[in-house]
Formats: C-alpha cells, structure tokens, sequence
C-alpha cells in the first residue's frame, strides 16, 4: 500500500478499509511511517471523520498492537473510569481508591495532559517518588492486593497509542470523535476491564464544547465498548468552569486529599461520586446507581477510601509523608492575587482560557518534549452563579516564571464575565447515557 494514496483517500472523504486503517497504524507504531504522513493522515480524519466501521477498524489496529490483558485470574468485575478531559478534574485520585475500597478492582491505565487539560497521570508524579511505569507484572499484583492500580501505557498496552496520542496533542487534532474513540477504547479494552464508566465532558473547557457532540462522542464509545462486549455507562458533565478549585497537578492531589478526608467540594462531589457509583453498580457492589452513589460517600465518611489511597500510593512508591502532611510540598516562587474589578454575579467563564492559563504557568506543555512544573497552578474561587463584591478574591497563580504572571492574570480576567443581574448556576450532570 501507499501511504500518501491513503492520506488522500480519507482526505477526499472515501472510507478506509479494515487492512488500510490497520497498514497506517502498524507502519506508523515500526516506525515505517514517519510522523509528518501520519500528522497529515490525522488531520485529514479530523476534517472528513470515520465512520463507525472505520473507528472500530482503528480502536482495533490500536488495541492488537500490543498485549490485550487477562486479568480473569483476579476475582470480581473489573471496572474502569474514562474522561475526556477538562480543566481542574481530578475525579480519577479521588474515585479508584473509592471504588477500590468498594470491593471493585479498578485496572486504571491512564494519560498525560493533552492540549489545556492535565493528565492523571502528571498529577499523579507530583507526589514524589509516585511511579506510573510499573510492568504488567506489578499491575497485576496491585489488582491482587489492593484492587487498583494507576500507571500509564507501557510498551506493551496499546503502544500504538501511546504515540499517536502524544502527536495529535501538538498538532491541533485532538477534538475528533472517532480519533478520541480509538484512543480511549484501545487503551481501555487493552487494561482487560469488564466494564467502563465515561464521563464525557460539554462546555468551554472541553474538547467537545457542545451538547451535542458531547452526546455524539458518548454514543461513539458507548458503539465501540458495546462491539467488545463490555458493560458501559456515560454521563454527560458540565465543564463550563474548573472542577473544584485546584487546577495544577500537585494542586489536584491537594483537593483530592481533602476530599478522601471528608472535605465537601461542591461541584467535584458531586461528579465523583456519580461515576464511583455507577463502577461500584457496574462492578456488581450495588443493585442500583442511587445505592452505588450512597455506598461511594460511604467510602468516604468511613475513612475506607483515603486507606485505599495511601496503599496505593506507597505501592506505587510515593512518598505518603507528603499525603499527611499536604503543606510540607514545595512552594512555586511567585504568586499573585486576582481580585474582583467590581461586584456582580459571574454568568460565565471562558473554561479553555483558564485552562491554557494553568499552563502559561508551568502546569502543561506546549509541545511533547515539554517539562511539566507540578507545583505550579492556580486556586480558581470564581463560580458560575455567585455573587462577588469588589476586591473579593476570584483567583491565585502560583508559578517560578515571573514574566509571564501579570499576562496570565490579564487573560483570566478576561475568562470571566459578569452580571448585575441573579445568574442561575449550572446544572452538573447534563445527561445519563445506559
């Protein structure tokens, strides 16, 4: 086959065969294909899209270039969580050692930020000495022991994504339902889950900022996850403004520990224990997404989650010192206030400009070789809905690049609009998908 043929195949709109998707990802995953034909294969299925032939044809190819996992020796249904992403959503530290504690093992595989989004599994390496490069070996072991694990992809689990994955982020294809499919299923199906819970994203700070694609895109994985047989739910969540108020990565491991400890955070409770309830229901814990919610806050109050989460941070080697005492972590050079240049009530926030100011600071990457700051982020108190006075405090920025800090401050204040009329606050869970 022809690789440039293939690009302008898609690229005029023709469908790919089977063994013509399976060809660009082989070759590319062997390095036959380089990356700029292949970045140019991307981008042509990000304008002309894939059928759902085709994005199961590519969920495949991605899935079958490495090991598929048999986890059949560890007992209970595996279920696992998926996001699409969003600025501040940390629900993945919070929710596995939940669900964990639940009794449902959680083989959790996950990825870097991509675009103005973290990774869980960068937050994850801003507690020191925390590994997400664990073998299969160890994977098991942990599902073994203490029914999660949170490491990324290895060579050997869906390796054709785990490069494809980091091209498209800095060629500007992320936003492509069938591309984002094959990505999430191939590394999902690949972990050996029974089941998945999805928590597809709408709004600003999304890849897909409307209703409606983000319906598009749950329907898509719910096809793909349906094709392997796999027990699915989706939600579709709000991401209009930051998820809780912490956005960075060690500043997500933050609130994420305040939560196990019991902590109410209004918005990320919420979403949490939505998806921790429906994998405790899917993972046969619960005879219903109500019991499997109230069994997730359960987790909480008694203290079982935030037991399940020091076991698996120092299985994974963490450092827990830094878990118990959340102050004891390096403070970011600089900081600077943003404060309310006048009263009224927000009616809304710019989600993706908070998130690309989050990594103006130091907590994302401009291109794939970047090196992430963990200790830089910012404190998000501004809420959709809520009325402030002049001076209150809506934000703070914490990073060791003084140059850039009064821009970012510019672009946040930009982010926000306000109202001097009562605004309602947005509804959370926009829709529940079965």
């Amino acid at each position: 086959m022809n690789v440039p043929e293939l690009i302008r195949k898609k690229r005029d709109g023709k469908k790919l065969t089977i063994d013509e998707i399976g060809f660009l990802v082989s070759n590319y995953v062997n390095r036959k294909i380089p990356d700029y034909q292949f970045a140019a294969f991307l981008m042509a299925a990000y304008f002309r899209g894939m059928d759902k032939w085709e994005t199961s044809a590519f969920t495949s190819a991605m899935l079958f270039s490495g090991k598929v996992l048999d986890l059949t020796s560890i007992p209970g249904i595996k279920v696992d969580k998926h996001s699409t992403g969003g600025v501040g959503d940390k629900t993945s530290l919070i929710l596995a050692p939940i669900v964990a504690a639940a009794g449902v093992p959680v083989p959790m595989i996950s990825g870097r930020g991509l675009g103005h989004t973290g990774g869980t599994l960068d937050k994850l390496e801003a507690i020191p000495g925390f590994r997400t490069d664990l073998n299969l070996t160890k994977y098991k072991q942990a599902l073994k022991q203490h029914q999660a694990i949170l490491i990324g992809q290895t060579k050997d689990i869906a390796p054709a994504d785990k490069l494809i994955y980091a091209l498209r982020d800095v060629t500007g294809t992320v936003e492509s339902i069938p591309l984002i499919t094959g990505s999430i299923m191939s590394k999902k199906l690949a972990e050996g889950i029974d089941g998945l819970v999805l928590d597809v994203k709408t709004g600003s700070g999304a890849f897909m900022q409307t209703l409606k694609g983000s319906i598009n895109l749950a329907e898509s994985l719910i096809d793909t996850a349906k094709a392997f047989n796999k027990k699915v739910m989706a939600f579709i969540t709000d991401m209009n403004q930051p998820l809780g108020s912490y956005i960075g990565n060690w500043f997500e491991v933050y609130e994420s520990v305040k939560v196990l400890e019991g902590e109410e955070v209004e918005n990320l409770n919420e979403v949490t224990h939505h998806l921790s309830g429906a994998m405790i229901y899917i993972g046969g814990k619960a005879a219903s997404l109500k019991e499997g919610i109230s069994i997730s806050k359960e987790m909480i109050s008694s203290g079982k989650a935030y037991d399940k989460f020091r076991k698996i941070v120092e299985f994974q080697g963490g450092d827990f010192s830094y878990i118990k005492n959340l102050n004891k972590y390096k403070k970011s050079k600089y900081s600077l206030k943003i404060l309310s240049p006048h009263a009224g009530y927000i009616k809304a926030i710019d989600n993706y400009e908070i998130g690309m100011s989050a990594l103006e600071l130091g907590a994302g990457r401009r291109t794939k070789e970047d090196l992430i700051d963990p200790k830089a982020g910012i404190i998000f108190k501004a809420k959709i809905g809520y009325r402030y006075k002049k001076n209150d405090l809506l934000a703070e920025l914490f990073t060791d690049d003084k140059s850039i800090i009064d821009s970012v401050e510019k672009r946040i204040l930009g982010a926000i609009s306000f109202s001097k009329e009562k605004v309602g606050k947005p509804k959370l869970i926009k829709k529940v998908i079965t």
